[in-house]
Order: structure tokens, then sequence, then C-alpha cells
């Protein structure tokens, strides 16, 4: 795994030497922890790798110790089984200068092939200007050909660039290239019907279309087989209101990641689709902080921002050209 290793500490996370590098993993990402560390200390990096208590569902707080450790650090690597990015822990270590990069349920299959051994330069520019058109749009509706059509207000929005390449304090999901943005809080409205994958909770890939309904920005129902009752089953039981906030727009850019495996990193970032995040939004310019933040990816979407479509059935159209 080392080439995938060297393409995470030298090239997305820019290690250089005698920074403080932390690594949060748990036993079941330990092999992949080991070889970035092994890497990160080829590059002369202090070196720290910590196992917190077992947390219990994606983007619950890993506690205060590990909060203290990651607002220490120049650098994060977060090889954990269950998402860490959006946490108050981790968007504080980006207030305090760190560099984070986030490798949920990160797999040996891809530090070996797939999303991360694509340009992420070359696709950069791209990703930069979806943010921007997200920055300047006033409205956005996406649709699709399982049932699609969400709209939702960009006023006062800030578009994200995530295309995995860390030269400063922020965070990025690699190989997930993404542009993304947290739409006007309570503006969205419609149906968005995930037919790709939810990669979080053991969902994965979707055996039936999953629709989520939506009003106010907040969803209301969720409806589709057994993998739509188990999401319905496991939001309810946390007993906060906020995990049904609509948190998230993005889309995904990774020309490298061609298909849904289940696996998070590679889904979201699967080129030509579009992905909603439920739950919390603080870590992409909203205000919500929620028990969960998790995402559904639509297959063929067709999105414009104002009155121009930037995709078409899933063709990016700026790569026309």
């Amino acid at each position: 795994m080392k080439a995938g290793a060297r393409i995470l500490v030298r090239t997305c996370a820019d290690v250089r030497a005698d920074e403080n590098v932390v690594i949060v993993t748990d036993p079941e990402r330990m092999a992949i922890a080991r070889a970035v560390a092994d890497e990160a200390l080829e590059a002369g990096a202090v070196l720290s790798i910590l196992v917190p208590p077992e947390r219990s569902i994606d983007n619950e707080e890993p506690g205060p110790a590990v909060a203290a450790a990651l607002s220490a650090a120049d650098v994060v690597f977060l090889p954990v089984t269950l998402a860490m990015a959006h946490t108050r822990a981790v968007r504080e270590a980006i207030a305090a200068g760190a560099r984070v990069l986030s490798m949920t349920a990160f797999t040996e299959r891809m530090m070996r092939v797939g999303g991360l051994f694509t340009d992420f330069s070359a696709r950069q520019p791209l990703s930069r200007a979806l943010a921007a058109k997200l920055t300047a749009g006033e409205r956005l509706r996406v649709t699709n050909p399982a049932g699609t059509d969400l709209a939702m207000s960009l006023a006062g929005v800030t578009g994200n660039s995530h295309a995995c390449l860390l030269d400063g304090p922020g965070f990025s999901a690699v190989p997930n290239i993404e542009a993304n943005c947290a739409p006007a809080h309570g503006s969205a409205d419609g149906v968005f019907v995930c037919d790709g994958s939810i990669p979080y909770y053991g969902v994965g890939p979707v055996s039936d279309p999953v629709t989520f309904r939506i009003s106010g920005g907040f969803v209301t129902h969720i409806e589709g087989g057994d993998q739509a009752r188990f999401l319905t089953e496991l939001l309810a039981r946390q007993e906060d209101p906020w995990v049904y906030n609509l948190a998230q727009f993005a889309f995904g850019l990774n020309p490298a990641c061609t298909g849904f495996t289940g696996e998070m990193l590679n889904d979201e970032g699967v080129n030509g689709t579009v992905h909603i995040g439920i739950g919390t939004s603080a870590n992409l310019g909203g205000s919500v902080s929620a028990k969960t933040h998790f995402d559904a990816i639509a297959r063929a979407p067709s999105v414009w921002i104002d009155e121009e479509m930037v995709l078409s059935d899933g063709e990016i159209l700026a790569d026309r050209g």
C-alpha cells in the first residue's frame, strides 16, 4: 500500500518535515493507518496514532482527549470506520490551523487502485469552478430519471471545492473530489430519489430506490424498501430533530470513481453524480450540529443553477470541451 500512502501524505496532505501529524484510527483500519504513518515518518513528521473509544454512529463526537490532539496537529488523517469529518472536534482543529484528510471506511483496495490514483491537480479547476457557481447562484434545481425534483436557495451560500489537495487549513475527503455547499437553511423543497448509494450505517448501494420527501429544508418522509425502513428507524432512535436537516448538496467529480462499491469515499466521488447530505451542516458553511450526518447519491442527475444547466443526465457540461 506504499504507493497509495505516498499520494495521501505527499500529494494530498503535503506533509512537511517537523510537522505534527495525528492519525486517528481503529483496529479495523490499523493496517491503513500504519502505511500512512510509515510514509509520514519518511517525510520527517512528528507522528501520533490515536485509537479513541468506540463510537456508535457516524459523526458522533470522538471525546475531549481526541479533540485536544486534533487541535494541536498540523495535519490530521482520519482512516476510521465511522465518519468523523462532520464533528465539532474537526471543526475546531481546522479553526486552529489543521489540514484534515478524511478517509472514512477506507479499504486496502482503495489504497491500491481506483480513485486515489487520479490526477487531482487536473480536476481541481473544475471543482473550483462549480464551487464558484454555487457561491454566485441564487437558486438550484436537480432532477433525475428516478424521480428526483428538488429545489433549494443558494442565497448567501459559499461553495466549497474539495479536490483532495490541502495547502492550508481545511478538510477534504479523499478520493472523493467534490464541489459542495450547505443550502440556505430551510429552503429546500421537493423530492430526492437515491438510486445510487447510501454509503453509511452499512446501507451501501441501494437495492430499491430510497425516496426522501423534503419540505422547508427538512426530510419529512423516507420511502422505499428495507433499506429505507432501516434508515427511518435509525434516525428516529437519535431523538434529535436536526438529523433530518437538509445539510448539503454536492457534485461527484472523480473520473477514476466509476461505480458504486459501498465504499463511502468512492461512491460519493463517482463522476457525474450528485448527493445530498442530511444532518450536520456546520462543517460545510451551515449552522446545524446534529447527532449524525449521512449522504445519499443519485445517478444521472440534471442540475440547473439559476438558468444555467451544469449537468445533463450525469454529463458534466464543462467537460464537453
